[in-house]
């Protein structure tokens, strides 16, 4: 039995081998219809989620499995103070796979410590979202055709961005990636992701501007300044408009740059950037239900 707790708990090959599966369902769907039947995914979502979860959700039940969970905490034996590795317990006894989404950092684990079934991290706190992170990389390689040789810029929350510091992750696995930090000051990339990323020998460069770097991308990921990971209001408030994307943005950038965005976005994007041929988040929305079809079927071995 595997969990998948962390972007790099698939290798490389793996890697490969899940977009590989990805690619194929997407072109042949019919062929997958009837994999799963007969089994039940689990969704324990203790924060709130539209595209993770109703992509599990449609995941399982476009490859003929059911769904069972629930969307959020006061849903759930948690609002009567219900542990993890109690409700872990439970749903191992009614499911064969599960994805739990929680805003606490090193949830997930502590699920997959007490499961008895495989446990997909959903999304743990500001930590790793390592399904986003193989969603991101299907959209990429279905757009550029290489994961490696690439200038990748991140733009906005990289402090709390828990889909940022998975993609990094991931990314780093392949080579000649260099990638470009923009943010403010107040918001940049935690110590011991940049820590993780120097072990394996990436080249990262931190900027204030996005103006002034956009022209060297080959993909843009924008992010939203998270409310809820911050202690206080007045630094939200301060922070949430610092870098919004708009026409003026994107007229120094290459005409063949991708702009990828985990989604919810608030403004960080502006909406007349959706009818440019270089915004891809919608797109990036249809690949996630793929890539979740793919993971759900290697977790159990199908």
């Amino acid at each position: 039995m595997r969990h998948i707790i962390d972007p790099t708990d698939l290798s490389r090959d793996e890697i490969g081998e899940l977009i590989a599966t990805a690619r194929d369902i997407t072109a042949n769907p019919a062929a997958y219809s009837e994999k799963c039947r007969g089994k039940i995914l689990a969704t324990m979502f203790y924060e709130p989620s539209t595209r993770t979860r109703l992509s599990f959700e449609s995941a399982m039940l476009s490859l003929g499995g059911s769904v069972i969970g629930f969307a959020s905490a006061d849903m759930s034996s948690a609002a009567k103070g219900e542990s993890v590795a109690d409700t872990v317990r439970v749903i191992s006894c009614y499911a064969d796979i599960c994805a739990i989404r929680h805003p606490k950092e090193g949830a997930a684990l502590v699920a997959a410590q007490y499961s008895g079934i495989p446990v997909i991290n959903a999304g743990d706190g500001g930590h790793q979202h390592p399904t986003q992170t193989f969603t991101d990389l299907l959209t990429i390689y279905s757009l550029k055709e290489a994961l490696s040789g690439l200038t990748v810029g991140f733009c906005g929350d990289l402090k709390f961005g828990r889909t940022v510091h998975s993609l990094l992750k991931a990314l780093c696995l392949y080579p000649d990636n260099k990638f470009i930090m923009v943010s403010p000051k107040e918001l940049k990339i935690p110590g011991y992701i940049r820590d993780e990323m120097a072990c394996r020998g990436c080249q990262a460069v931190e900027a204030a501007s996005l103006e002034d770097t956009i022209g060297q991308m080959d993909i843009l990921y924008m992010t939203r300044v998270q409310r809820e990971r911050f202690f206080n209001e007045e630094d939200y408030v301060r922070l949430k408009d610092s870098y919004i994307l708009d026409m003026d943005k994107l007229a120094g950038a290459k005409p063949d740059m991708a702009i990828l965005h985990p989604l919810p976005r608030v403004n960080e994007i502006a909406p007349e950037v959706d009818g440019d041929p270089r915004a891809r988040y919608f797109e990036q929305v249809r690949y996630g239900k793929y890539v979740r079809m793919a993971l759900i079927l290697k977790l159990l071995g199908l």
